[in-house]
């Protein structure tokens, strides 16, 4: 508890309601006790009896007093907490001295002080303060008892010794039980609160959770778009724009290239239908990954005057999120040939074996600087689709010298 014990956040306010509710029976006994002279005449010599005190309202004081410190239980401070159970143990050190002469003893109050400490103190203090009060109660017993001497008859005096062991056992049990009790209720409620707060931890981790999931999804759905989407449109735009150049010079080239940008067209629109699609998990791919890789090469040699070269050796098979992955990455590195690289060669290999899977495009275009151009967007996708399957992507480029774009998976 990071605060002190009071009645508006106190942890078992039934103990309270019990405090007050004994102390309300102390003081009506002490209230309705017959006076000491009016059985001081009646009684046999040296032999206690329950009669009312000498100071009944300072004992109703202390005990009045006791009961309002319960309100308040410091949690914090070393000697804030001993000098707050110095007080309660003062307040019934004089209570029960000013009660030694006849009246009552009413030993719950040593009860109230053990629940007291377990809320205020650690393991040791509760079981120090324990102890202390069977002590305080042992000799407050002993001085209650003191007056019987060798005058009264020895079975009395047996009597009165064995009642009094029998309190002092029944009242160190009590202690233990009380103890034991208050010790499996604060374990308890810190059980709940730390639940509590694993809880409200984990809804804030679920949250957070799905916030990431969200992220991811769209940057998924952003790599699909970019990376099909992209690739047809780029070639269909360098068709169209080849058309409108030799619409007057070469009409009939034109027309084989609009036509070619026709066919174009229902690429993309297919490539949209299996962007959609693979937004799903469950959607199966109904193409090979080598026949869409020559798809692939078929497009970059009719929309360029590049003829690749591809090699593809699949000796087992690939998991359906790895294939996908391969097409896109190579689909994304010859878009980027086809707009940037200005080059005359491709070379396309693809090798799966026992070692693994190897990735390899290269080109003999014009390059550029990876520090300039590392956070592009198809640069980045390519980066996160190796690294959700897995594997590695380097690129190698120098401006005039080509590039050279490698993705290793290792064997799983």
């Amino acid at each position: 508890m990071n605060r002190a014990i009071q009645f508006q956040n106190h942890p078992f306010r039934f103990f309270l309601y019990l405090e007050w509710g004994l102390l309300a029976v102390s003081i009506t006994k002490i209230l309705t006790a017959p006076s000491l002279r009016h059985v001081a005449r009646r009684r046999p010599p040296n032999i206690p009896v329950d009669i009312a005190p000498q100071w009944p309202l300072v004992i109703i004081g202390c005990l009045l007093l006791f009961g309002f410190l319960g309100l308040y239980l410091p949690t914090k401070g070393f000697w804030l907490r001993f000098g707050h159970i110095a007080l309660q143990v003062t307040l019934i050190v004089v209570a029960s001295g000013l009660m030694l002469r006849g009246a009552r003893l009413f030993p719950f109050i040593y009860l109230v002080l053990v629940i007291r400490s377990c809320l205020m103190m650690g393991l040791m203090g509760r079981v120090a303060v324990t102890f202390a009060s069977f002590i305080l109660f042992m000799a407050t017993l002993g001085f209650r008892f003191r007056g019987i001497d060798e005058r009264v008859p020895r079975h009395v005096r047996q009597l009165i010794g064995s009642l009094q062991i029998n309190l002092i056992l029944f009242f160190g049990l009590s202690l233990v039980f009380t103890l034991l009790l208050v010790n499996a209720l604060l374990n308890e409620r810190n059980v709940q609160n730390r639940l509590q707060k694993a809880n409200e931890e984990l809804q804030r981790s679920a949250a957070q959770v799905k916030q990431l999931a969200t992220a991811q999804e769209r940057s998924r759905i952003a790599r699909e778009i970019h990376d099909s989407l992209g690739h047809s449109l780029t070639a269909l735009n360098i068709q169209l724009e080849g058309a409108i150049k030799l619409s007057k010079r070469d009409p009939q080239k034109s027309q084989a290239l609009l036509a070619e940008s026709k066919r174009l067209g229902s690429v993309a629109l297919q490539d949209v239908r299996q962007s959609v699609a693979a937004l799903r998990d469950d959607a199966p791919i109904k193409e090979s990954l080598q026949a869409r890789l020559n798809t692939l090469v078929d497009t970059l040699r009719a929309s360029s005057n590049i003829s690749p070269k591809l090699n593809i050796q699949l000796l087992k098979p690939l998991p359906q999120a790895t294939s996908m992955a391969l097409y896109r990455i190579a689909q994304e590195g010859i878009t980027n040939i086809v707009k940037h690289a200005e080059a005359t060669a491709v070379e396309l290999t693809l090798i799966n074996n026992e070692g693994g899977t190897q990735l390899l495009l290269r080109d003999n275009g014009r390059g550029f600087d990876l520090a300039q151009t590392s956070t592009g967007f198809g640069l980045q996708g390519m980066r996160e689709r190796a690294q959700a399957i897995g594997g590695q992507l380097t690129v190698n480029s120098l401006p005039g010298k080509g590039c050279e774009l490698k993705l290793t998976i290792p064997a799983s």
